[in-house]
């Protein structure tokens, strides 16, 4: 029995048997004896109609709008609150003691009013608020246990998109503890990846198993904090733009691998993580002069070329290195060409002895 089927039968029962009072009432002056019962079937049929529409469905609709908002708005708006509250109740006796019907409205004006001021200032400036908070927090912590991790960071939301989950390099990033705070994955994400688990094609279906063994690993890693929301957007039906207004909403970063949701989110003011970018941040850098060991694999594109790469998977193109195919060969780099697509290192053989 569902929650809004009781408040249903609540509510026809509490008007019928108003109906049946009031319909009590108006047959003493009208003479009808059937006024009762008549209203009190209007009344009941009104209860198990309406019910819902002044209880159950307005607090579900309170809900996913509070579900939207992010934590640090939701508290800012608690303190603004709270402070315009103060104010307005230390200003409440002089306020009354205008004269006439000012003095009896003006104390529940200035509760309004310093209400919504104390809420609108401190949502506006929530950005300083959790500043100072971290500032404090960390000067604490680094006092109690020589330095801790920021109070906002470690509250900090990361909206997961379903590429980065199925590329699976996200479990191992968010375990060496270089994600702090909650990877948010909405459930219109996990639907997708599931459509994707399913699929007929073997290709897609193997990426959407493995993207749910990946979250499984997330989920039972004790550092790392997931957590699954019924969150949505209304009127939205693509999941990258669902993905887009969720950041802007919840001002969190989106976490995907996904070129396009890439540009869009950056057009449209919202943060984006990047594992791929990340992945060429942190490749070994070398210089040219430097010498390393490379195991020449396949042919070059030019004639006497060999092609081998380093353990990061960056590509080096060594000079009259056909011969060495198959063998590891100390090379010196010559040349380091960054592009599109990653970071290419051109060599020649060493002639060092």
């Amino acid at each position: 029995m569902s929650v809004e089927f009781v408040f249903r039968l609540i509510g026809m029962a509490v008007l019928a048997i108003a109906g049946v009072y009031a319909g009590i009432e108006i047959g003493q002056f009208n003479g009808i004896p059937m006024t009762g019962f008549i209203l009190g079937l209007v009344g009941a049929l009104i209860g198990l109609i309406l019910t819902p529409y002044v209880t159950t469905r307005p607090m579900r609709k309170l809900r996913a709008l509070l579900g939207r908002i992010a934590a640090e708005t939701l508290f800012a708006a608690l303190v603004g609150l709270v402070s315009g509250l103060i104010v307005a109740a230390l200003l409440a006796f002089p306020l009354s003691t205008l004269p006439g019907i000012i003095g009896s409205i003006a104390p529940f004006l200035g509760v309004l009013l310093f209400g919504y001021l104390g809420i609108a200032l401190f949502v506006m400036r929530q950005g300083d608020i959790m500043g100072m908070l971290s500032s404090v927090f960390s000067r604490h912590d680094g006092s109690q246990s020589g330095g801790g991790s920021s109070w906002s960071k470690m509250n900090r939301t990361i909206l997961l998109d379903t590429s980065v989950i199925i590329d699976g390099r996200i479990a191992d990033i968010a375990s060496t503890g270089f994600l702090p705070g909650t990877l948010l994955i909405p459930r219109f994400v996990l639907n997708e990846l599931q459509y994707v688990a399913d699929s007929p094609d073997g290709l897609r279906r193997q990426r959407g198993r493995r993207g749910m063994e990946v979250l499984s690993t997330l989920q039972k890693d004790p550092n790392v904090m997931v957590r699954i929301s019924d969150i949505d957007v209304e009127g939205i039906r693509e999941v990258d733009s669902k993905l887009v207004v969720l950041g802007k909403q919840l001002k969190c970063p989106v976490l995907t691998n996904d070129f396009n949701l890439n540009k869009v989110a950056e057009l449209q003011g919202v943060t984006v993580l990047n594992i791929n970018e990340l992945a060429n941040a942190v490749k070994s850098v070398v210089l040219p002069g430097e010498l390393m060991n490379i195991n020449i694999i396949q042919e070059g594109k030019e004639r006497d070329q060999g092609v081998g790469y380093m353990e990061d998977g960056t590509m080096v193109v060594v000079e009259n290195g056909r011969e060495e195919i198959g063998e590891y060969a100390d090379v010196s780099v010559t040349k380091v060409l960054q592009t599109a697509a990653g970071r290419m290192i051109f060599a020649r053989i060493s002639t060092l002895d």
